[in-house]
């Protein structure tokens, strides 16, 4: 049986896939990979279904070692591992991976999958409710999990061994990170000037920061109104301001349902940007209308489309 052993495990390492989005009325957050395009990518590099589980690495420094031949492709931060691009890796090798200078999550796909068990339909880790992924925790040195049977074709020869993503699906930590966002629910409450601040100047991810989401520091949002408000649906990308009239950015782990006035959400397609903040980071949020997102939202679901078609033709039959 394949397996792939955890040399390394780094600052954070765990099991995701697609997550469970099915069951936020239950008060599950939909986990996942924080950046669900880059998983769907790296799986599909490697001739994996999309939805297959795969390794979210935090901060890169992770290792890993094969017991027989695979294929791998990672997305995301630059850690030292050619992004967007299939790679053959032979029994006993070591898949090193360096801190990369910017960005900070990197998916790992292998060939075949990691074999783990489904919970809700998803073998994604929910650390804070310690169940999924393997053992319901991050992993550590030496844990060594089970993969599938490879599913593409482990020799790797022809036209397929050269293919590779588009750049910006690849390499998602621009050096100048910028959140383009529709007016969130609570939008017109806040004052004019606060409303100008949002759209202007620049916020820094605080240390307080993980798969939940970030506080952000930067110029204070006043509301007109101080009145408290009923809690209600949130999700990945809900920008919250908090009584200290600082955002708060949501990530795929965040919480169901909050109370802090909403003054925007970041758009589906630049939530992959907003998954490789890490502290001291600076951005910025442009408002977007609806339209514009869906339109965004549907050209890449377009694109990405053409390129599963691309592989598809390209894999030896």
């Amino acid at each position: 049986m394949g397996k792939v052993t955890i040399v390394r495990a780094g600052p954070l390492l765990s099991v995701q896939d697609l997550g469970r989005p099915r069951y936020r009325s239950e008060g599950i957050p939909p986990g996942g990979a924080l950046d669900v395009h880059a998983a769907r990518l790296a799986n599909l590099l490697v001739g994996n279904a999309e939805k297959d589980a795969l390794f979210e690495i935090t901060f890169g420094q992770a290792r890993f070692r094969f017991n027989d031949e695979r294929i791998v492709a990672c997305c995301g931060a630059d850690s030292g591992i050619p992004l967007g691009k299939p790679v053959r890796v032979l029994p006993n090798d070591l898949l090193a991976f360096t801190a990369p200078n910017r960005g900070c999550r990197s998916w790992l796909a292998i060939s075949g999958g990691l074999n783990l068990s489904k919970l809700l339909g998803s073998c994604s880790t929910d650390l804070r409710g310690n169940f999924g992924g393997w053992e319901g925790r991050a992993l550590r040195d030496g844990d060594e999990l089970p993969l599938g049977p490879a599913t593409s074709d482990v020799r790797f020869t022809g036209p397929r061994a050269d293919w590779s993503a588009p750049n910006e699906w690849a390499r998602t930590a621009p050096p100048h990170p910028m959140l383009r966002c529709v007016a969130g629910a609570e939008w017109e409450s806040f004052t004019a000037e606060a409303q100008r601040l949002f759209q202007r100047d620049a916020y820094t991810v605080s240390a307080q920061a993980d798969r939940m989401g970030a506080r952000l520091e930067g110029p204070k949002l006043n509301r007109r109104s101080k009145m408290e408000l009923v809690s209600e649906a949130v999700a990945p990308g809900t920008v919250q301001v908090a009584h200290d009239q600082q955002p708060i950015l949501l990530l795929g782990d965040c919480q169901t349902i909050g109370g802090y006035p909403k003054i925007a959400h970041v758009i589906t397609v630049d939530l992959p940007i907003a998954a490789q903040l890490r502290s001291g980071d600076s951005v910025r949020f442009q408002l977007v209308t609806l339209a514009e997102a869906h339109e965004r939202f549907v050209t890449r679901e377009r694109d990405f489309s053409r390129f599963r078609v691309g592989l598809q033709l390209l894999t030896p039959r």
